[in-house]
């Protein structure tokens, strides 16, 4: 004997599923960006990516494409709400917001905002696990699904100068990022690139995420590398920046909803 007939499947354009959304003005777009930063930064103060006062996202202004939003100096990661954001411009003077910024941090990032004009958001922290792969002066091996979105679209910044506090040093720095997604900052940490803050963060966590696996893989034996050509096949279906936004959008999800209050 044979059951019911089971109920016929749903039309696909009756399931919810998340895209970037588009804005009909300036006003609308600029406060998506802050939303998506402040969100952002109580994100990775959870998962511990803040160091004292080091450590930055910037998103560029829709308006105004040479001025940025950043997280004010030295308040903490946990705390920021879009209120206590600061915007600044490329020089590093505040032109909006009651905060300072970190102008060695902003230099680095304004110089990466210059020479990538198709980059909405940068982050840069110093997260334990980026410092250790940094220390080492590797770059990510494909060895996991997830590491694959960073091969051949990320470098390495060999070199160590101290603070970085001129624009030279920024130039530096944006030329050996080139047109990658990311960067591993020798003795110092990790910086990625995306074209929204979604993009950008979840670049970073899942960043912190392979050099973690890499050096505990390396800590129990030899990795096995996945070949070049897989390796470029899964780059070429996860490394987008879209892929990275719809990625992100769990976390999202999950800072704005238990903490409303950094929509303030």
């Amino acid at each position: 004997m044979h059951g019911p007939t089971p109920p016929l499947p749903l039309p696909t354009d009756r399931l919810r599923f998340a895209m970037p959304p588009m804005h009909e003005s300036m006003d609308d777009e600029r406060r998506h960006r802050q939303e998506r930063l402040a969100g952002a930064l109580r994100l990775f103060g959870r998962l511990g990516f803040e160091d004292g006062a080091s450590g930055h996202i910037t998103a560029r202004d829709p308006e105004y494409s040479d001025c940025f939003w950043v997280n004010p100096f030295g308040m903490p990661f946990k705390h920021v709400t879009v209120s206590d954001l600061v915007m600044a411009n490329q020089d590093g003077q505040v032109i909006q917001g009651s905060y300072h910024v970190n102008q060695a941090a902003f230099t680095v990032h304004a110089q990466v905002h210059a020479a990538r004009p198709d980059v909405v958001a940068v982050a840069h922290c110093h997260s334990v696990h980026g410092r250790a792969l940094s220390a080492l002066g590797d770059l990510l091996d494909p060895i996991t699904q997830e590491s694959c979105a960073f091969y051949e679209d990320h470098a390495l910044y060999d070199s160590y100068t101290g603070v970085a506090v001129d624009a030279d040093e920024g130039r530096r720095i944006a030329s050996a990022l080139g047109t990658g997604k990311a960067l591993v900052l020798r003795n110092h940490g990790l910086l990625t690139v995306g074209d929204s803050v979604d993009a950008a963060a979840w670049w970073f966590v899942s960043m912190e995420r392979s050099s973690q696996v890499q050096l505990t893989a390396q800590a129990a034996g030899r990795p096995i590398l996945i070949d070049h050509k897989q390796a470029v096949a899964t780059r070429e279906q996860l490394g987008g920046d879209l892929v990275a936004w719809i990625n992100y959008q769990p976390l999202w999800q999950d800072i704005s909803r238990s903490e409303p209050d950094l929509l303030s």
